[in-house]
């Protein structure tokens, strides 16, 4: 067992990967589709208005694709600023590229990605169920953070950030049985009994559906111009304190993810830590630009003392289950083959 780990953590590791002290990570190109976004968060520098780069075109994809395909990653993260069509100015970037709705744009990227060889994974913000099964053929996994199940104030002037509206979208997913990914936001104004709140919620959402693989526990950090600027953002401390609540509340078949370029890896693995999430070598991180992702062999030294293992963006669970499109089958089987490989290296 790898020092220092917490008894918990090495039964999680073991239900979710077969054996004790493994920590895993995806290796994948961030492809935000556009920046525009109807929400006004108070701490988010990602949204921009409509005009000249608000969108990655068909042409820059490609070409981040097949730098994916150099560098071996197995995963697109597709994201756009949430429900984009509704704000002035916008549509006529799309139209311009000669789509109608950005989710027209999304399912054609997503068949590039495929082409390139490279799994499609969905984060857009709220969708609705129809739009779901509009994109399940092309994604082998889908996401949405819930961020908290607080009324705060860095969420007004964001209709998108209403709990309820996106705690649906999670339960929506689960009757449609995609492998999900959601998560907490940590230290934008939610108090501790907040986040066990989230977490129950989360909890409860995977009894029913048995439909989340992954939980990001993702600590808030704060950005000049924004009006959160001056927020101290969550300490090592209360990452390490919700980190445990996740492991004592969670399901233990549900990952536990810290994102390896904004938390103190090394002091927080031992909490109950199972996953570093996705790390590009081709993609910086567009919603923390200011924090470059470490690289391989950075990880290798953060995860030093245990087993550090790449995964597809489809949990080996619910490839198990048989939880993906029909016309995924070959490309999941023959990039979990090529991780394998890799691992043997």
């Amino acid at each position: 067992m790898p020092p220092e780990i917490n008894p918990s953590l090495g039964q999680r590791s073991k239900i979710i990967h077969g054996e004790e002290g493994i920590i895993t990570f995806s290796r994948n190109v961030f492809l935000p589709l556009t920046f525009v976004c109807q929400n006004h968060c108070g701490y988010c520098t990602f949204r921009q208005p409509p005009g000249t780069g608000c969108m990655t075109e068909p042409h820059q994809v490609q070409e981040i694709l097949s730098k994916g395909q150099i560098f071996g990653c197995t995963e697109a993260l597709f994201t756009f600023g949430e429900r984009p069509e509704l704000v002035a100015g916008f549509q006529p970037y799309l139209k311009s590229l000669g789509y109608s709705t950005i989710l027209e744009y999304c399912e054609e990227m997503s068949k590039r990605a495929l082409k390139a060889g490279i799994l499609p994974h969905t984060n857009a913000g709220v969708l609705t169920s129809e739009e779901m099964e509009r994109l399940k053929p092309l994604n082998a996994s889908m996401g949405l953070m819930l961020e908290t199940t607080a009324d705060i104030p860095a969420h007004r002037g964001s209709p998108g950030k209403a709990p309820e509206v996106r705690i649906e979208m999670i339960e929506e997913a689960g009757r449609q049985k995609i492998p999900f990914t959601t998560g907490l936001l940590i230290g934008i104004g939610e108090t501790r009994e907040d986040r066990k709140e989230s977490l129950q919620v989360i909890s409860d959402l995977h009894r029913r559906h048995d439909h989340i693989q992954e939980i990001i526990i993702q600590n808030f950090c704060p950005k000049p111009g924004t009006d959160m600027a001056a927020y101290p953002g969550a300490t090592t401390e209360i990452m390490k304190d919700t980190i445990s609540l996740a492991d004592e509340i969670l399901p233990e078949d549900i990952s536990i993810q810290i994102p390896p370029n904004l938390a103190d890896s090394r002091t927080l693995l031992r909490f109950g830590v199972t996953d570093l999430g996705g790390v590009s070598p081709v993609t910086p991180d567009y919603v923390n630009p200011e924090h470059p992702w470490p690289g391989i062999e950075e990880l290798k030294g953060l995860t030093r003392g245990y087993s550090l293992r790449e995964r597809l963006c489809i949990y080996p669970k619910y490839i198990r289950k048989g939880w993906y499109p029909p016309g995924l089958k070959d490309y999941i089987m023959r990039l979990e083959n090529r991780i394998t490989e890799r691992g043997m290296q």
